[in-house]
């Protein structure tokens, strides 16, 4: 087995690292690069708009860390009279400690669908929700407490660049490397890089063992032709890591 990290970096090499001194064949390739989000000037004026009782909804660890980062730099903390709520496990917990404040996050459905379904969020009419994230996505968590009544913002905090890549001499690589698992955290990074692909590879590389953190994610997969999805739960290393070593 030879599994390529598709995440961003640091993360993305740290895995590959962990996976090669594991006896597991391991290739890190980032898709991406990140920046911090236009939205970032806004934020402070965002958070004071908040009242007792309002909530700060984080859909990446990303989104925190870029966050917290200009609250820093402006002198500025977190809010302690809001709800906090985070996407997946790895979020909530980069919120937790760099915010201090409880995080509320799904058990195991990490992903939109398992945060809407958070009984703190039923009844949130007239709340005003703020949304933590990069350069879009995450429109259904807007539309459905939209839908709630509630009163719904973004603050992009960061921004995906996306790499130049040579998918021809990628593939010639990879296949070379006998790469036959790969590892993708996002629906966006997924279509992304199945758009890289030349055509007369695609059906090796959808016949590639696919492995996400959410249903979200697989269901993507599963439009795209993927034919052999695993749904880890979770997009944090430590999870990625204890999946492949059973998996191997």
């Amino acid at each position: 087995m030879t599994v390529l990290i598709t995440r961003p970096a640091p993360d993305c090499y740290q895995l590959a690292e962990q996976l090669n001194a594991a006896a597991i064949s391991a290739i890190a390739q980032p898709l991406l690069t990140l920046k911090a989000g236009d939205g970032l000037s806004s934020l402070l004026l965002q958070i004071n708009a908040l009242k007792a009782g309002d909530y700060i909804i984080a859909v990446s660890h990303h989104a925190v860390t870029f966050a917290h980062d200009y609250l820093v730099s402006q002198g500025a903390a977190w809010p302690k009279n809001v709800h906090y709520v985070a996407v997946g496990h790895k979020t909530a917990a980069t919120l937790t400690k760099l915010s201090g404040q409880r995080v509320l996050s799904p058990e195991h459905r990490c992903d939109s669908e398992g945060l809407l379904a958070l009984p703190e969020l039923a009844n949130v009419t007239d709340r005003n929700i703020l949304i933590l994230r990069g350069n879009g996505g995450r429109e259904l968590i807007h539309q459905a407490l939209t839908a709630r009544h509630a009163v719904v913002n973004y603050c992009e905090t960061y921004q995906r660049c996306w790499l130049d890549l040579d998918g021809e001499k990628l593939v010639a690589q990879w296949q070379h490397q006998q790469l036959d698992t790969l590892v993708i955290t996002s629906a966006e990074q997924l279509v992304f890089l199945t758009t890289r692909i030349p055509t007369q590879h695609l059906t090796w590389f959808l016949n590639c063992h696919l492995l996400v953190p959410s249903q979200r994610v697989a269901e993507q997969a599963t439009t795209l032709g993927f034919m052999n999805i695993s749904t880890v739960g979770s997009a944090s290393n430590h999870a990625l890591f204890t999946f492949l070593s059973n998996f191997s």
